[in-house]
């Protein structure tokens, strides 16, 4: 048999380009060890209460403790596989059953597999051509959220965060109001006002200051007790807005606000948008999940007026950060027009396939993750049912942990809640016989920060505080994850009581 002749190598600037210099081989031995190493240290420990939240360091600590510096040669697999452990080690586990820091926790193991692949498989999600299964996901699962939102059709991209999702609908209902912009820019427009409520994400702001529209021309409305805005003081700004010669344009409603959860009154609200003329976008980032309870869907109640909503599938459903969606109930392809710069070397329009399904100038982006398939493998793996329990079981663990709170001596409900968010005060029993007056508020102030540092230092669990409006330092919990149980919520208000007894 005869063999092929070995090529004589070619060297060009000095590089040898015969063959791949990776070592193949190799690279897949790390792989196989690195996602052992994660099976282990943070899949299968990813539901034990006996490990810890947190494994706390200060800044300067972990710096010493960490082997953060790039060399000029590379190092061996051993060493790379032990910075992978202490990587996960000094991580914060936000799968543990008590991490309730933040609007999203625990592990959903579908939309965890979801990821490894699009980690390795490493599409962009802008042409069917190089993203073929990705772009019908998407496409899939957007239809599928539209239907909750009770539009008759519609159209949406998946975004890198819900912050994302407001400025895109910012910029849409500014770009309706004057299409112009896309070209002149802002020299020949009025004063742009838009309207949110005083508890709205801080986005907006966000949104406003980017997109030159200017954080003083956000009209911050008030809300009642509970945080919901009251459409009457909508309309009164509006007016107030025209009298004083700008132009009115959006209003921003926000069901499930970040820290309260409370949900803005939408067919109110939609009423003076119609009076009115305005685009009604509603950022549903956290609330959104409860469309899909029959039980709970009722606190977004008129949503299917809004003209935009933004919807986060990596929060109460636990599709994975990030996965978030803006969804548009307008069928005209305003989304593209806003936002296409028709590029030729992505967009042709002469392909051998329909370039309907190239959906990236939708897009401010060029690259894009395909977060739709990680929401999709989730809701494939439950379905409709599983997705609505994961619901409802948060809700019904939330309403056991308030019941509880009423009940223990020393802990005290800012509100009765209307979401998972529960906010609560600890007093200590040197405070429980003072005077509710300024001294015993200032100190009172000190104590959810005290308990905090504790709670990390020990690794035990960890949940948010914050002051708000006026009122003093409290401890917000959420719930989310279907990993949590009912010991956890008395574990948690055993917990306080043990760190903070001796304040």
């Amino acid at each position: 048999m005869a063999f092929p002749s070995k090529k004589s190598a070619i060297l060009v600037d000095g590089v040898v380009l015969n063959g791949p210099t990776t070592d193949t081989r190799a690279g897949e031995k790390f792989v196989e060890e690195a996602c052992k190493l994660i099976m282990e240290e943070v899949v299968l420990k990813a539901t034990d209460v006996n490990e810890k939240v947190c494994e706390w360091q200060s800044p300067e600590q972990l710096k010493q403790l960490l082997d953060l510096e790039m060399r000029d040669t590379g190092e061996p697999h051993d060493r790379l596989l032990k910075l992978c452990r202490d990587v996960i080690h000094f991580s914060v586990k936000t799968n543990h059953p008590r991490f309730f820091n933040q609007l999203y926790a625990g592990l959903d193991y579908y939309s965890l597999v979801a990821r490894f692949m699009t980690e390795a498989l490493n599409p962009s999600v802008y042409t069917y051509e190089v993203s073929p299964v990705f772009l019908l996901v998407e496409e899939a699962v957007l239809k599928k959220m539209i239907e909750f939102i009770g539009w008759q059709g519609g159209d949406g991209i998946f975004n890198p965060g819900g912050s994302v999702s407001n400025m895109y609908a910012m910029n849409l209902a500014r770009y309706k109001y004057c299409p112009d912009i896309k070209e002149k820019g802002l020299s020949r427009l009025p004063r742009l006002v838009l309207f949110t409520s005083a508890e709205c994400h801080y986005s907006m702001k966000k949104s406003a200051s980017f997109l030159g529209i200017g954080t003083e021309n956000v009209c911050f409305v008030e809300t009642d007790g509970r945080g919901k805005m009251i459409p009457e003081e909508l309309e009164k700004q509006v007016l107030k807005a025209k009298k004083e010669g700008a132009a009115p344009f959006l209003v921003c409603a926000t069901s499930g606000t970040t820290v309260l959860g409370s949900f803005d009154p939408l067919d109110e609200i939609a009423d003076v948008c119609e009076k009115h003329g305005l685009w009604l976008h509603v950022d549903a980032s956290w609330g959104g999940s409860a469309l899909m309870s029959r039980k709970h869907r009722k606190l977004l109640h008129g949503i299917h007026r809004a003209d935009s909503v933004a919807w986060n599938p990596h929060k109460m459903l636990m599709a994975g950060i990030q996965c978030c969606a803006l969804l548009v109930k307008d069928k005209s392809d305003l989304l593209k027009k806003c936002y296409s710069a028709k590029a030729s070397y992505l967009f042709q329009q002469d392909k051998f396939y329909d370039v309907s399904y190239d959906t990236g100038d939708k897009s401010i982006q060029c690259s894009r993750r395909p977060d739709a398939f990680k929401f999709w493998m989730t809701w494939k793996a439950l379905g409709t049912l599983g997705l609505e329990e994961r619901v409802n079981r948060a809700l019904a663990l939330s309403r056991y942990l308030v019941d509880e709170i009423k009940k223990r001596e020393g802990f005290k409900l800012l509100m009765e809640p209307e979401y998972a968010n529960i906010c609560f005060w600890y007093i200590p029993p040197s405070l429980r016989e003072m005077e509710e007056g300024p001294e015993f508020w200032e100190k009172l102030n000190l104590v959810a920060p005290a308990i905090k540092e504790r709670m990390m230092k020990k690794g035990s669990l960890m949940l948010g505080y914050q002051p708000h409006r006026g009122k003093v330092n409290f401890f917000r919990q959420v719930v989310i994850s279907p990993q949590v149980s009912r010991e956890d919520m008395d574990f948690l208000l055993d917990e306080i009581d043990l760190l903070g007894r001796d304040m």
